[in-house]
């Protein structure tokens, strides 16, 4: 859905009356600029910074943001005990050479785009995708006539892919798992909304704990940074007067 009023932070408009923004950007601008003023109001950046034009912010802003957060967010490091249960959790996430015969139908997301209307056409192949026999063709169909991809005209064969291969959002959602068929999700990445089926899989090499120790604790710093970003912006929110726009609605990174 596009939002055609002005949205409003603390009386600094999001975007210039009359133009056209999707929501999921037009949260991305609300909680950079509830940053924003957070970092004037802490004295890392001029009360004169000027207010973002089309969502672009001053390199000084942008600067005092980051160091708004490296004070406020102070992370634990993850304990012993939670790096190995989250690494027994999550074991196929850490494979070596791990592959998946895919093909897919994408909806792109492109400016001006209706998402709404997107992604309930996407959620209405994916569910006719779902009911359908893998021999019938009705995949390949649907590729042919739905899909932004390429692919498209090859029935969405992607081939054998492994997570280097593909965009990281994409990766997360299909890798690591061991689900055949078609997907009972939309897969969302950068480039839009994916139909997917994974017609086969090679499971890889998953190496011992030692060996992946490094990348286990950055997960869960991540994971937690991005949990204490939630929860400050929140706080930022519940003091501001936010107009035009529901933060709330979010289920991704609020800031990226």
């Amino acid at each position: 859905m596009l939002t055609t009023t002005i949205a409003h932070v603390n009386g600094v408009a999001l975007h210039a009356a009359g133009e056209q923004i999707e929501e999921e950007a037009l949260r991305q601008r609300a909680c950079s600029e509830l940053l924003r003023q957070a970092a004037q109001r802490g004295g890392l950046l001029s009360p004169d910074d000027p207010a973002p034009q089309a969502g672009v912010m001053s390199g000084a802003a942008s600067e005092a943001i980051e160091q708004l957060l490296d004070r406020r967010l102070v992370l634990p490091e993850p304990s012993e005990e939670a790096c190995r249960r989250h690494y027994e959790a999550n074991r196929q996430g850490y494979a070596h050479g791990e592959r998946v015969l895919l093909r897919h139908v994408l909806f792109a997301v492109t400016p001006g785009v209706d998402v709404k209307a997107l992604r309930h056409k996407a959620e209405g192949v994916l569910l006719a995708l779902r009911c359908a026999t893998p021999q019938d063709g009705a995949f390949a169909e649907a590729a042919a006539q739905w899909s932004n991809c390429p692919s498209g005209r090859q029935g969405g064969e992607l081939g054998w892919l492994g997570r280097e291969d593909c965009a990281p959002e994409f990766a997360r959602e299909v890798f690591g798992t061991q689900e055949i068929g078609v997907l009972p999700r939309l897969v969302h990445s950068r480039f839009g909304l994916h139909v997917v089926e994974a017609l086969a899989r090679e499971r890889g090499e998953v190496p011992g704990f030692e060996q992946v120790r490094a990348a286990v604790q950055l997960s869960l710093r991540q994971r937690a940074w991005v949990t204490m970003l939630r929860q400050y912006l929140l706080l930022l929110a519940a003091d501001a007067c936010i107009e035009g726009v529901l933060l709330e609605a979010a289920d991704t990174p609020l800031v990226q």
